[in-house]
């Protein structure tokens, strides 16, 4: 089962490292920056999918994580 959780644990990082920085979009929030820039976060087609399965693999990650500790 350890294997499992080093395979689920290579993948979610991946997939973090694929997605889009919305880091610095977001920082313009705090600093008065685009207005609009909630309008324009909408999710689509790949980064859509990349972020579900993220989502996904992180429930898995702490699911088996949970499931080892005890």
């Amino acid at each position: 089962m350890e294997i499992v959780l080093i395979i689920v644990s290579i993948i979610l990082i991946a997939l973090v490292l694929l997605q889009s920085n919305k880091a610095s979009d977001a920082g313009q929030i705090i600093t008065g920056g685009n207005s609009m820039l909630m309008s324009q976060m909408k999710e689509r087609g790949p980064e859509k999918f990349l972020t579900r399965l993220t989502f996904v693999m992180g429930f898995l990650f702490i699911a088996i994580s949970l499931f080892l500790s005890i």
